[in-house]
């Protein structure tokens, strides 16, 4: 497994303006982040340190990065070391956030947010370190696949596979599952379960708007990286390719890393599943 560098960056909005480097493997537009992969980034060394969890998507070098297509009004945030985003949403019956990474709720709360609603794609400890945090705060429900539930419930979890993170540990309000129709606070979208990098991962399409909120399962010119627990690249690959790519090519993917995407850009140019 290659060497990483791993120093802490300041937490920042991201209004994903920028543009990606072709020359390195990335996991979003700042050209100087510090969780690149070599390329012999698949080869295990079982004296590599397994103490963190690595940069979390795999960008193949020259690749283009696609123009940011509005769908749907949103906004971004982009935090913690490894630059996860998560997505907020005025739904007709309040606000909507997917995902909680490090500075989500001193985000919310400095954008005057008094949030309703807070889902998970699926339960890596870069997505979750502040869901305990935001339910304390905003006293939101919770809801997330039943597979992430002790993802951000136990607090030993990610311990038990030789990770020493901590994470303060919350219940969820409620579960969800793969569903061709499901109103969250009036908006209604349809969940896809698209395994392969986490278990249980979950995205998020509104038909209406072309937009899918996707975790990180399909990235601009990348994939999610499947060797980490529970990972499986046949399930993921096969998730993409029947279920995210016939929603269509002028759908818009908001990544859990990195800039947006459109699925008839990645169906073409993406190396990873063409």
């Amino acid at each position: 497994m290659a060497d990483f560098r791993v120093k802490r960056k300041m937490m920042r909005q991201d209004r994903h303006a920028g543009r990606e480097t072709p020359e390195r493997h990335e996991h979003s537009k700042n050209a100087e982040n510090p969780f690149i992969a070599a390329p012999n980034v698949f080869e295990t060394d079982p004296t590599a340190p397994r103490h963190v969890f690595r940069h979390w998507r795999l960008r193949w070098p020259g690749s283009p990065s696609p123009a940011t297509v509005m769908a749907m009004i949103y906004e971004s945030f982009c935090g913690g070391i490894f630059e996860t985003n998560c997505y907020l949403i005025q739904a007709p019956e309040g606000w909507i956030l997917f995902d909680a990474p490090d500075g989500a709720c001193d985000w919310l709360v400095s954008r005057g947010v008094d949030l309703n609603l807070l889902l998970l794609t699926h339960g890596h400890f870069d997505h979750i370190p502040d869901v305990a945090k935001i339910k304390r705060r905003f006293g939101c429900q919770i809801g997330c696949h039943p597979q992430t539930a002790p993802m951000i419930s136990d607090p030993e979890f990610f311990r038990g596979f030789g990770f020493e993170l901590e994470i303060e540990p919350v219940e969820p309000d409620f579960f969800i599952e793969e569903t061709p129709a499901r109103k969250f606070l009036g908006l209604e979208m349809q969940v896809l379960e698209v395994p392969g990098h986490c278990p249980g991962s979950l995205c998020f399409f509104s038909r209406k708007d072309r937009l899918l909120i996707g975790g990180d399962v399909l990235f601009a010119g990348g994939v999610g990286r499947w060797d980490l627990p529970g990972g499986d690249a046949d399930l993921l690959f096969d998730g993409i390719r029947k279920k995210i790519f016939p929603l269509g090519d002028n759908v818009t993917v908001l990544p859990g890393h990195g800039p947006p995407a459109k699925i008839g850009t990645e169906r073409q140019t993406n190396p990873f599943i063409r």
